[in-house]
């Protein structure tokens, strides 16, 4: 859209809104009687008017208030004064017209076109509005002039404007790079300007071959670089004028008989002192410049006008407020007489005494209504299956400490965000402080899945059968809210995969710390698989479910997804669930669960624990991505110095190392048959460990023996009092070194 164009846009916008908002006011007279007060959509108020004896007419004004009608404008008439177009007249003392832009336009070599303007306001009476206008000139070759008379002498102002090219132009900034602009004195009449070059545009044509200066209304205008070519065809722009009665001040103009000020109005001068201004009074609305123009407001039509409990009563300029009935006014406030009061007091009365008994009904109602909810929830998470479960596994209910929702709810300062540990398949943990100061970690079921309910009770049921210092202990659960909720002991140092992952953690944890951690889980699964009622499978072993306490002690955690299996059964054909890089692949393809799925995981387990890397990575190159199939690789290539987690590798421990190794090679077989059961891997283990703390203990040894010996040397040189010569204990150094180095070759 154009910048004239816009203008057009804006301006007619204005015009509507004008006509609207005056349609929906209230209809006072503009216009003499029998005068028209309009020109196509344009109020004409008086002293304007479109025909003769309809404006004020002096012979010192001469047609100063006459608006030309006749023309045509796209079909409907348009008001005009001398050569320009009006677009509003205000009885405030404005006009808005479309004044003329001064276009200064060359030929590429120099030549000037010969439609170039230089407008002037042949308004004489008017002066430019100061507050509304300002005088700017556009272009990289340009200044130009304003001219006009000033209290009653010629007055000349101008500014320039010069760039090389569009690169310097700042958009909005009208500085004097391809814009400049002035303002305007106040009082300036009898106007014209006019837009120069200084080289005729050469050095600038390709981009601007014209000037342009103009007055334009200011909140209407702002620069763009645009302007350089598009104002050419803006042939016309927005501008204010201000307009008053006659050139004296109200003091003189009241005592002369073409005073023009109305009943009920004021008048006020003009702060150049060229003519004065009448405005109605307060109270009063209308054309002040009509004889009875100014007429009294009903400001009691007006929405809350007067303050609560009174009524409005209009009065000849202005209103007044008085109390309604019952009421009486204290200090400007209306206040209840003292019937109203005894009234109000019976009525509190009885509604307290209403209050109290639907108060006690609801209540009673709404406890009700609690316990039934409890009692729904309790059978909708599972109540009654848990009840029948731990009743099929010989266990009592009361074994397991049941919860309120107000205990949690105040565990967990209403389950607050800062309070959530973590999430996972099957639920939210919040981090939560009993009453006896008992840290917990209690779990939260998802909301709206029937699916996690089961899980919720099949955890509850798998954790009952459970009593190893290696497996997370649970306290209680609560069944009487809409998610079912189970309440764990806390364990303080967060999950194993952290200490793997971290850089931070995992240089803390020491391989005497990774194969601690190995052996207690193998222990616990171990335990889970043959010495429990039931044979449990946890069907989710990975170092994410493995939590670690301050000593580093192993914790088997998240039994979602567990299944007991009957001691007489060997699988159990079920929806293959777990988490990829830790499925068994034997599991993935038949969908047959056995005790040696959890030993595959456990494998990863031990790889992670060995090398430090993730099970699964999109980020390793697709041979590595794996970590099972890529530890499998390296042992068979005997690579594998170069995957183990570099601070956990020492000449004393590589042997060992290999051997954990290759035990993690067999748990992670593809074939369940050839993988060895928990409690061998567990007994393995326990074996490698007391290897290691033997091993450990004998370099403490060899360090002890080792400083006694360099303590012996030093004292083995005694002398003889007898001889005066000197005895050594060669002897006793040799054997006792021979024996030493022998413990440490035995590995003893």
């Amino acid at each position: 859209m154009g910048f004239h164009s816009m203008l057009v846009l804006v301006t007619w916008v204005g015009v509507m809104l004008t006509a609207i908002m005056a349609a929906a006011a209230i209809a006072y007279p503009l216009a003499l009687p029998n005068c028209s007060d309009s020109c196509g959509d344009v109020k004409i108020p008086y002293p304007f008017g479109t025909t003769e004896g309809c404006y004020r007419k002096r012979w010192k004004e001469s047609r100063k208030f006459f608006i030309n009608c006749s023309e045509s404008y796209r079909g409907q008439p348009q008001p005009m004064i001398g050569n320009i177009n009006v677009t509003s007249i205000s009885i405030e003392g404005e006009m808005n017209i479309m004044m003329y832009n001064s276009i200064n336009c060359y030929y590429q070599w120099g030549t000037a076109l010969s439609n170039n303007t230089a407008p002037w306001l042949q308004v004489p009476s008017f002066t430019v509005s100061v507050t509304k206008n300002k005088f700017v000139a556009v272009g990289c070759d340009t200044y130009a002039f304003l001219n006009g008379t000033l209290r009653d002498a010629p007055f000349t102002i101008g500014c320039l404007s010069k760039c090389n090219d569009t690169r310097n132009i700042v958009n909005g900034n009208c500085s004097g790079i391809g814009c400049c602009h002035i303002d305007i004195p106040e009082g300036l009449k009898d106007i014209s300007f006019a837009a120069n070059s200084f080289e005729k545009h050469k050095d600038v044509w390709s981009f601007n071959p014209c000037s342009f200066a103009f007055i334009i209304q200011k909140d209407k205008f702002s620069f763009s670089s645009a302007y350089l070519t598009s104002l050419q065809n803006n042939r016309t722009l927005p501008m204010v004028l201000d307009w008053a009665i006659g050139n004296e001040t109200c003091e003189v103009a009241r005592n002369k008989r073409n005073y023009i000020c109305g009943a009920n109005s004021n008048c006020s001068d003009l702060n150049n002192g060229s003519g004065y201004r009448c405005k109605c009074k307060k109270g009063y609305d209308g054309n002040p410049y009509l004889k009875d123009g100014c007429q009294d407001i009903d400001e009691c039509k007006e929405k809350k006008i007067c303050p609560v409990k009174q009524n409005c009563f209009n009065e000849v300029g202005s209103y007044r407020c008085s109390c309604i009935n019952g009421y009486h006014k204290v200090e400007e406030v209306c206040v209840p007489s003292l019937t109203i009061y005894l009234a109000v007091g019976i009525s509190i009365v009885s509604l307290l005494v209403l209050l109290l008994g639907c108060s006690w009904i609801y209540w009673g109602l709404k406890k009700r209504k609690i316990i039934k909810l409890k009692e729904k929830f309790f059978q909708q998470n599972g109540g009654l299956l848990l009840k029948q479960q731990l009743s099929s596994h010989q266990k009592s209910i009361e074994t397991t400490k049941i919860f309120t929702t107000e205990e949690l709810k105040k565990a967990t300062n209403n389950y607050d965000e800062s309070r959530v540990l973590g999430q996972g398949g099957y639920g939210t943990v919040y981090r939560g402080v009993l009453s006896d100061n008992t840290v917990v970690a209690i779990k939260k079921s998802k909301i709206g899945d029937q699916s996690q309910i089961e899980q919720f009770i099949n955890e509850m049921i798998v954790l009952t059968q459970i009593n190893h210092r290696n497996v997370v202990k649970l306290f209680g659960c609560c069944l009487e809210t809409k998610v079912p909720l189970l309440v764990y002991e806390f364990i303080t140092n967060g999950p194993l995969s952290n200490h793997i992952h971290d850089k931070s953690l995992s240089s803390l944890l020491s391989w005497e710390k990774r194969l601690k951690i190995a052996t207690e889980i193998a222990g616990a699964l171990a335990y889970l698989h043959s010495s429990t009622s039931m044979s449990i499978i946890h069907r989710d072993v990975k170092t994410a479910n493995i939590l670690l306490d301050d000593d580093y002690t192993a914790k088997v955690a998240d039994f979602g997804a567990s299944r007991l299996v009957p001691l007489d059964q060997t699988q159990l054909s079920t929806l293959v669930q777990g988490t990829l890089g830790y499925l068994d692949p034997e599991y993935m393809q038949t969908s047959q669960l056995t005790e040696k799925s959890d030993v595959y995981s456990f494998g990863v387990v031990m790889a992670e624990l060995l090398t430090g890397k993730k099970a699964l990575s999109f980020d390793r190159p697709e041979i590595d991505r794996n970590l099972a199939i890529s530890f499998v690789s390296a042992i068979k290539e005997d690579r594998l110095l170069q995957i183990f987690e570099d601070h956990i590798v020492s000449e004393g421990n590589i042997e060992q190392l290999k051997e954990i190794a290759n035990l993690a090679k067999r748990c992670l077989s593809l074939r369940g048959e050839d993988r060895p059961f928990m409690k061998e891997v567990a007994k393995e283990l326990e074996r490698l460990r007391s290897m290691e703390k033997t091993r450990l203990g004998n370099i403490d040894v060899v360090g002890k023996k080792t400083e006694y010996l360099l303590s012996a040397t030093s004292h083995s040189f005694n002398i003889d009092v007898g001889t005066g010569c000197s005895t050594s204990t060669t002897a006793e150094y040799d054997s006792i070194t021979e024996q030493v180095l022998k413990s440490v070759e035995d590995g003893r």
